[in-house]
């Protein structure tokens, strides 16, 4: 081969080595942070990591391939929940899913650059986390869980399977909850006169919550709501248990509530909202701004019966509210 021919060949190939290398190079690592209100060991925060983890990857993420996923567990601890918040803004990762309205209100405080996206939060603009559910502004959006009318709709459906329920608790931990007392005040402002009376129950431990039990065991005509909140989901074993021994209906957004013994479940469904967040963090990670993501409500609605709590609490529910169930436990 002539020196020519030789030198220009060499030359071709030496150009086309940056193209090919750029072409090899493996798909850049995307961080994103995960920290949910709840004990990592419960039931209901398995679920919920496991869709987040599932609607990932059927948006082309995959763990240890081109994204880290770093999951904290707040255990409705605010000290533990700070410490993670830390922890995980201090590895400035590419996005952070924050659950429950403690975990997001340290975020809030801890970072306005890093793009955030909160799964199953009650009341953000109320609380101040974002301007308006439609343009949030700043770095948070997400997926709500409740809105006030539903505390309506659970004294509604208690009052349609339990004779002559008069008084509903509320029962709620005012630090990791602090939304119903607003919810409440909603709620008696617009109260039909026909529902039950509806009251607050602050807890804030295990035996705040065997108490307020036992005292609407000595009130007939009681009722009990264990709504969305990280520390009555964490307490749902002693409040299934409490609620059998003193015979008080209870009634939950959850339906693990209802499948470890609770009465009914009414509410959306906490695991397929978490399956919708990873949406919004895979347009988060693909260039969009959560400035520009619209608030999300749920969309998807279950009602849970257990017949076997209904007859040990003396109970007939008839047929047209088991018609409506999604899924009756017998």
């Amino acid at each position: 081969m002539r020196r020519r021919e030789f030198i220009t060949l060499l030359g071709g190939a030496a150009a086309a080595w940056p193209l090919a290398a750029r072409a090899q190079q493996p798909e850049r690592m995307r961080r994103v942070g995960v920290l949910l209100g709840l004990a990592e060991q419960g039931e209901e925060a398995k679920l919920r990591v496991q869709a987040f983890r599932l609607g990932l990857r059927d948006l082309g993420w995959n763990e240890g391939r081109n994204v880290v996923l770093d999951y904290r567990y707040g255990a409705s601890d605010l000290g533990l929940i700070k410490q993670y918040v830390k922890e995980l803004v201090d590895q400035s990762p590419d996005v952070i899913v924050g659950n429950s309205s403690p975990v997001l209100a340290a975020l809030h405080q801890a970072t306005t650059s890093i793009p955030i996206v909160f799964a199953v939060v009650n009341d953000p603009v109320g609380q101040g986390f974002i301007s308006s559910l439609a343009r949030p502004g700043g770095n948070i959006t997400g997926f709500t869980f409740l809105e006030f009318e539903m505390v309506g709709k659970w004294i509604n459906m208690l009052t349609g399977v339990v004779p002559n329920l008069r008084r509903v608790v509320l029962m709620f931990n005012p630090i990791t909850a602090p939304y119903y007392d607003a919810f409440l005040r909603s709620f008696k402002a617009t109260k039909q006169p026909s529902l039950a009376e509806a009251e607050a129950g602050h807890v804030g431990n295990a035996a705040d919550v065997e108490l307020m039990i036992a005292m609407l065991r000595r009130e007939p005509g009681s009722g009990l709501i264990a709504p969305g909140d990280p520390f009555i989901v964490d307490q749902r074993d002693t409040i299934i248990k409490s609620a059998d021994k003193h015979h008080v209906p209870v009634i939950s957004p959850y339906r693990q509530f209802v499948i470890e013994g609770g009465l009914i479940s009414y509410g959306p469904d906490p695991v397929d909202i978490f399956r919708r967040a990873s949406s919004y963090v895979d347009r988060i990670l693909k260039g969009e701004t959560p400035a520009n993501l619209p608030v999300q409500s749920p969309v998807k609605y279950q009602l849970i019966v257990n017949l076997k709590t209904a007859k040990s609490l003396g109970l007939a529910i008839n047929d047209s509210f088991l018609l409506l169930a999604d899924e009756v436990i017998e």
